[in-house]
């Protein structure tokens, strides 16, 4: 056989290939599309989640199926849409934890955020809350300083798992009162959420999200937040209390597997962006404490990208490790 016809068996194939992912994309979606939460049913990125779905599913026309693979402060699952088949039916919700904090802590991490994905864009972003059960009868974050401060007995603080956004805050504040607690993690929000109410755990930070009931229900007291926000009015930033280094935001995106063809990412981006522009989406967004984000996936690869470095400083300044 001459090179000449290797040459154009070779390009014929990669014809081939290239028309039928066309195709593929031309097609998409044929059959319902899983949607990977990397956390429990009934925290927040689940809530976030949830908001989305039944307008997400009216736009492309069909089913959107969440499959909520918890444990590893979010890295199952998101290990788990690493590996999917790049073909568009299973894409994963990602997170300031999952994708940024995890590379920190995670030393063996079996995805790389940076490399392995095909974002396709933002959901939105939110604040974070520090809560506190009500027994320790503080008013905000410098009464709760003082208090640790002078108290010697044991404290603990809880975070939705090993690895994410949660427990480096705790972590951080810690380090800010200089008083050794001991960290509870959970493997979600819920759990966490019950033992704060009980007092088996005194302290934990997380986002508005799954808070909120409990914090209006008066069952915790959240005594700041790192950006205000009208889920909470009458709590305080970090910064107005002269407390600094706390004004970090949680985001929410959604992202492929690595591979994935563009024409169907970018389909799926025009229908988030729709769904998030809708006015009723957007108030329910809010009423969870979530600002509404759309935009392009490169803008979510771009922050992917930069908080990686961001929070790995942050996790070596404090000492945490997920392992």
């Amino acid at each position: 056989m001459s090179i000449l016809s290797i040459s154009a068996r070779v390009m014929l194939a990669g014809a081939v290939a290239a028309s039928s992912v066309a195709a593929h994309a031309e097609t998409w979606p044929a059959k319902p599309i899983t949607m990977v939460v990397p956390f429990p049913a009934g925290g927040g990125t689940d809530l976030v989640v949830r908001t989305i779905q039944p307008l997400l599913q009216r736009e492309l026309g069909q089913p959107v199926v969440i499959d909520n693979r918890s444990g590893a402060g979010g890295t199952i699952g998101s290990g788990f849409v690493a590996r999917a088949a790049a073909d568009g039916y299973t894409a994963g919700v990602v997170t300031t934890s999952t994708h940024a904090v995890s590379v920190a802590l995670y030393p063996k991490l079996t995805y790389n955020p940076a490399k392995d994905f095909a974002y396709a864009g933002f959901i939105g972003t939110s604040p974070y809350v520090l809560a506190v059960n009500n027994a320790l009868q503080v008013p905000d974050a410098k009464a709760l300083v003082a208090k640790l401060k002078a108290d010697k007995s044991q404290h603990s603080f809880a975070s939705v798992g090993v690895g994410t956004v949660s427990h480096l805050m705790g972590e951080q504040f810690q380090k800010l009162v200089n008083v050794p607690m001991t960290h509870v993690p959970y493997r979600g929000a819920a759990p966490a959420y019950t033992d704060l109410i009980g007092g088996q755990v005194q302290i934990m930070f997380d986002n508005p999200v799954g808070l909120a009931p409990y914090i209006k229900a008066h069952k915790i007291s959240a005594i700041a937040v790192t950006a205000a926000t009208p889920l909470l009015p009458g709590v305080p930033t970090f910064t107005s209390q002269g407390v600094p280094g706390f004004d970090q935001q949680l985001w929410y995106g959604i992202a492929f597997p690595k591979g994935t063809p563009t024409a169907i990412v970018d389909r799926f981006n025009a229908a988030l962006n729709k769904v998030l522009a809708d006015k009723a989406v957007a108030d329910d967004l809010a009423s969870k404490g979530v600002t509404a984000r759309p935009g392009t996936p490169a803008s979510l690869q771009t922050t992917v990208q930069s908080d990686i470095p961001y929070w790995g400083k942050i996790a070596k300044s404090v000492g945490a490790t997920g392992e």
